[in-house]
Protein backbone atom coordinates (compact mmCIF):
# COMPACT_ATOMS: atom_id res chain seq x y z
CA UNK A 1 0.00 0.00 0.00
CA UNK A 2 0.90 3.45 -0.15
CA UNK A 3 2.51 5.11 2.22
CA UNK A 4 4.63 7.43 4.23
CA UNK A 5 7.60 5.80 6.22
CA UNK A 6 9.11 7.33 9.32
CA UNK A 7 12.04 6.00 10.74
CA UNK A 8 14.58 7.58 13.91
CA UNK A 9 17.92 7.20 13.44
CA UNK A 10 20.06 9.05 16.34
CA UNK A 11 17.74 11.28 16.71
CA UNK A 12 17.33 12.54 13.04
CA UNK A 13 13.92 11.54 11.29
CA UNK A 14 14.16 9.86 7.67
CA UNK A 15 10.53 10.07 6.23
CA UNK A 16 10.07 8.30 2.99
CA UNK A 17 7.49 8.63 0.69
CA UNK A 18 6.91 4.96 -0.17
CA UNK A 19 5.20 4.51 -3.42
CA UNK A 20 7.84 3.11 -5.92
CA UNK A 21 5.05 1.07 -8.14
CA UNK A 22 3.68 5.30 -9.22
CA UNK A 23 7.30 6.27 -8.42
CA UNK A 24 6.25 8.12 -5.29
CA UNK A 25 3.82 10.16 -7.04
CA UNK A 26 1.97 12.31 -4.45
CA UNK A 27 -1.73 11.82 -4.30
CA UNK A 28 -4.14 13.67 -1.62
CA UNK A 29 -3.75 10.37 0.43
CA UNK A 30 -0.16 10.85 0.90
CA UNK A 31 0.13 14.41 1.19
CA UNK A 32 -1.90 13.64 3.86
CA UNK A 33 0.49 11.41 5.76
CA UNK A 34 3.69 13.74 4.74
CA UNK A 35 2.10 16.42 6.98
CA UNK A 36 1.78 13.85 9.58
CA UNK A 37 5.29 12.51 9.56
CA UNK A 38 6.11 15.97 9.67
CA UNK A 39 4.61 16.92 12.62
CA UNK A 40 5.34 13.62 14.40
CA UNK A 41 9.49 14.22 13.37
CA UNK A 42 8.48 17.86 15.17
CA UNK A 43 7.94 16.10 18.10
CA UNK A 44 11.08 14.18 18.74
CA UNK A 45 14.02 14.37 16.29
CA UNK A 46 16.20 17.07 16.04
CA UNK A 47 16.28 17.06 12.09
CA UNK A 48 14.56 15.36 9.19
CA UNK A 49 15.87 13.82 6.10
CA UNK A 50 13.24 13.36 3.37
CA UNK A 51 13.54 10.66 0.48
CA UNK A 52 11.57 8.76 -1.75
CA UNK A 53 12.25 5.19 -2.10
CA UNK A 54 13.74 3.89 -5.64
CA UNK A 55 13.60 4.18 -8.29
CA UNK A 56 11.85 7.29 -7.43
CA UNK A 57 12.53 10.66 -5.48
CA UNK A 58 9.01 11.53 -6.36
CA UNK A 59 7.38 12.49 -9.92
CA UNK A 60 5.31 14.89 -8.99
CA UNK A 61 1.41 14.88 -8.45
CA UNK A 62 -0.64 11.65 -8.90
CA UNK A 63 -2.35 12.59 -12.95
CA UNK A 64 -5.34 11.63 -11.63
CA UNK A 65 -5.69 13.46 -8.70
CA UNK A 66 -4.21 16.85 -10.54
CA UNK A 67 -6.66 16.48 -13.91
CA UNK A 68 -9.73 16.29 -11.22
CA UNK A 69 -8.12 19.04 -9.41
CA UNK A 70 -9.68 22.60 -8.45
CA UNK A 71 -8.70 25.01 -5.74
CA UNK A 72 -9.47 22.90 -2.60
CA UNK A 73 -7.47 19.65 -4.05
CA UNK A 74 -4.42 21.62 -5.28
CA UNK A 75 -4.36 23.05 -1.61
CA UNK A 76 -4.57 19.87 -0.19
CA UNK A 77 -1.89 18.35 -2.68
CA UNK A 78 0.45 20.96 -1.94
CA UNK A 79 0.16 20.25 1.91
CA UNK A 80 2.56 17.73 2.26
CA UNK A 81 5.37 19.39 0.58
CA UNK A 82 4.35 22.78 2.59
CA UNK A 83 4.86 21.06 5.67
CA UNK A 84 8.60 20.50 4.83
CA UNK A 85 8.86 23.91 4.04
CA UNK A 86 7.50 24.89 7.45
CA UNK A 87 9.12 22.52 9.18
CA UNK A 88 10.80 23.84 12.24
CA UNK A 89 14.14 21.53 12.39
CA UNK A 90 16.82 21.29 9.80
CA UNK A 91 15.43 19.06 6.63
CA UNK A 92 17.59 17.25 3.83
CA UNK A 93 15.79 15.82 0.42
CA UNK A 94 17.89 12.88 -0.04
CA UNK A 95 17.24 12.79 -3.99
CA UNK A 96 18.14 9.87 -5.56
CA UNK A 97 16.25 9.61 -8.89
CA UNK A 98 13.54 11.90 -10.24
CA UNK A 99 12.20 14.27 -8.74
CA UNK A 100 8.96 16.38 -10.96
CA UNK A 101 6.71 18.77 -11.27
CA UNK A 102 5.35 18.54 -7.18
CA UNK A 103 8.04 16.49 -6.30
CA UNK A 104 10.95 18.73 -7.70
CA UNK A 105 8.19 21.33 -4.88
CA UNK A 106 9.29 18.46 -2.08
CA UNK A 107 12.61 18.61 -2.72
CA UNK A 108 13.17 22.78 -2.71
CA UNK A 109 11.08 22.32 0.43
CA UNK A 110 14.00 20.98 1.84
CA UNK A 111 16.83 23.47 2.99
CA UNK A 112 19.88 21.16 1.88
CA UNK A 113 19.53 19.30 -0.81
CA UNK A 114 21.96 15.57 -1.64
CA UNK A 115 21.57 14.54 -5.13
CA UNK A 116 22.27 10.73 -5.76
CA UNK A 117 23.84 9.67 -9.36
CA UNK A 118 20.23 8.97 -11.00
CA UNK A 119 18.95 12.39 -9.65
CA UNK A 120 16.98 14.36 -11.80
CA UNK A 121 15.17 17.81 -11.01
CA UNK A 122 12.50 18.50 -13.25
CA UNK A 123 10.05 21.76 -13.41
CA UNK A 124 7.88 19.79 -16.16
CA UNK A 125 4.95 21.82 -15.84
CA UNK A 126 5.07 24.10 -18.70
CA UNK A 127 5.25 20.37 -20.84
CA UNK A 128 1.97 19.40 -18.87
CA UNK A 129 0.26 22.23 -19.93
CA UNK A 130 -0.10 23.32 -16.31
CA UNK A 131 0.82 26.22 -14.83
CA UNK A 132 3.37 25.91 -11.89
CA UNK A 133 2.24 26.04 -8.44
CA UNK A 134 3.07 25.69 -4.51
CA UNK A 135 5.42 28.53 -4.85
CA UNK A 136 7.93 26.67 -7.18
CA UNK A 137 8.89 29.69 -9.70
CA UNK A 138 9.18 31.45 -5.82
CA UNK A 139 11.40 28.71 -4.01
CA UNK A 140 13.33 27.91 -7.70
CA UNK A 141 14.61 31.19 -7.76
CA UNK A 142 15.72 31.59 -4.91
CA UNK A 143 17.71 28.48 -5.03
CA UNK A 144 19.26 28.77 -8.17
CA UNK A 145 19.08 32.16 -9.32
CA UNK A 146 16.63 33.53 -12.22
CA UNK A 147 18.82 32.54 -15.38
CA UNK A 148 18.47 28.73 -14.42
CA UNK A 149 15.11 28.79 -13.26
CA UNK A 150 13.73 30.01 -16.43
CA UNK A 151 15.70 27.22 -18.19
CA UNK A 152 14.18 25.07 -16.18
CA UNK A 153 10.81 26.76 -16.07
CA UNK A 154 10.15 28.05 -19.40
CA UNK A 155 12.96 26.14 -21.71
CA UNK A 156 12.56 22.52 -19.90
CA UNK A 157 16.05 22.06 -19.07
CA UNK A 158 16.76 19.31 -16.49
CA UNK A 159 19.28 19.38 -13.98
CA UNK A 160 21.16 15.75 -13.27
CA UNK A 161 23.33 15.88 -10.22
CA UNK A 162 26.42 17.18 -11.60
CA UNK A 163 24.38 20.60 -13.01
CA UNK A 164 22.12 20.67 -9.96
CA UNK A 165 25.37 21.62 -7.57
CA UNK A 166 26.97 23.02 -10.34
CA UNK A 167 23.62 25.68 -10.30
CA UNK A 168 23.08 25.46 -6.47
CA UNK A 169 20.36 23.85 -6.26
CA UNK A 170 22.36 20.61 -4.47
CA UNK A 171 24.88 20.70 -1.98
CA UNK A 172 27.05 17.71 -3.20
CA UNK A 173 26.24 14.62 -5.41
CA UNK A 174 26.61 11.35 -3.54
CA UNK A 175 27.51 8.31 -5.46
CA UNK A 176 26.53 5.17 -4.51
CA UNK A 177 22.67 3.16 -4.25
CA UNK A 178 19.86 4.63 -1.95
CA UNK A 179 21.06 3.51 1.18
CA UNK A 180 24.43 5.36 0.80
CA UNK A 181 22.29 8.32 -0.16
CA UNK A 182 19.98 8.15 3.01
CA UNK A 183 23.11 7.41 5.02
CA UNK A 184 24.95 10.44 4.04
CA UNK A 185 21.98 12.65 4.88
CA UNK A 186 21.65 11.28 8.38
CA UNK A 187 25.77 11.93 8.72
CA UNK A 188 25.34 15.57 7.57
CA UNK A 189 22.36 16.14 9.77
CA UNK A 190 24.65 15.08 12.86
CA UNK A 191 25.75 18.08 14.14
CA UNK A 192 22.02 19.44 14.43
CA UNK A 193 21.15 15.75 16.27
CA UNK A 194 23.73 16.32 18.66
CA UNK A 195 23.10 19.71 19.37
CA UNK A 196 20.49 21.05 22.27
CA UNK A 197 17.03 20.68 19.81
CA UNK A 198 15.65 24.46 20.97
CA UNK A 199 19.05 25.74 19.93
CA UNK A 200 18.97 24.04 16.52
CA UNK A 201 14.91 25.40 16.10
CA UNK A 202 15.69 28.97 16.95
CA UNK A 203 18.78 28.66 14.62
CA UNK A 204 16.78 27.83 12.26
CA UNK A 205 13.81 30.46 13.24
CA UNK A 206 16.64 33.02 12.80
CA UNK A 207 18.29 32.30 9.81
CA UNK A 208 14.26 32.57 8.50
CA UNK A 209 14.26 36.02 9.41
CA UNK A 210 17.64 37.07 8.60
CA UNK A 211 17.28 35.57 4.92
CA UNK A 212 14.97 39.06 4.08
CA UNK A 213 16.78 41.07 5.71
CA UNK A 214 18.80 44.79 3.89
CA UNK A 215 20.73 45.99 6.78
CA UNK A 216 23.92 44.61 8.82
CA UNK A 217 22.70 46.04 11.88
CA UNK A 218 19.22 44.77 11.77
CA UNK A 219 20.43 41.27 11.68
CA UNK A 220 22.81 41.65 14.50
CA UNK A 221 19.71 42.76 16.65
CA UNK A 222 17.59 40.06 15.42
CA UNK A 223 20.64 37.23 16.86
CA UNK A 224 21.57 39.03 19.69
CA UNK A 225 18.68 38.20 22.27
CA UNK A 226 18.37 34.04 21.24
CA UNK A 227 22.38 34.42 21.38
CA UNK A 228 22.78 35.77 24.95
CA UNK A 229 19.21 33.26 25.58
CA UNK A 230 22.05 30.47 24.60
CA UNK A 231 25.18 32.04 26.46
CA UNK A 232 23.31 31.55 30.10
CA UNK A 233 22.20 27.16 28.80
CA UNK A 234 23.89 24.88 31.01
CA UNK A 235 24.60 23.06 27.57
CA UNK A 236 26.89 26.13 26.90
CA UNK A 237 28.82 26.02 30.26
CA UNK A 238 29.40 23.08 29.53
CA UNK A 239 30.83 22.55 25.94
CA UNK A 240 33.16 25.41 27.40
CA UNK A 241 34.41 23.86 30.51
CA UNK A 242 35.33 21.00 27.72
CA UNK A 243 36.37 23.50 25.31
CA UNK A 244 39.04 25.42 28.01
CA UNK A 245 39.88 21.78 29.17
CA UNK A 246 41.58 20.95 25.74
CA UNK A 247 43.12 23.69 25.79
CA UNK A 248 44.94 23.35 28.76
CA UNK A 249 45.74 19.89 28.26
CA UNK A 250 43.31 18.13 31.22
CA UNK A 251 40.71 15.85 31.03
Amino acid sequence: MPEVLLELVDRVAVITVHDPDRRNALSLDLSDQLVQAVRSAEDDAHAVVVTGAPPAFCAGADLTALGEAREEGLRRIYAGFLAVADCALPTIAAVGGAAVGAGLNLALACDVRLAGPKARFDARFLQLGIHPGGGMTWMLQRHTGPQAATAMTLFGQVLDADAAVRHGLAWERVDGGHEELVARAVELARPAAEAPRDLVRTIKATMRRTAAMVEHSEAVDTEIVPQVASIETPEFAAKLAAMKARISGHP
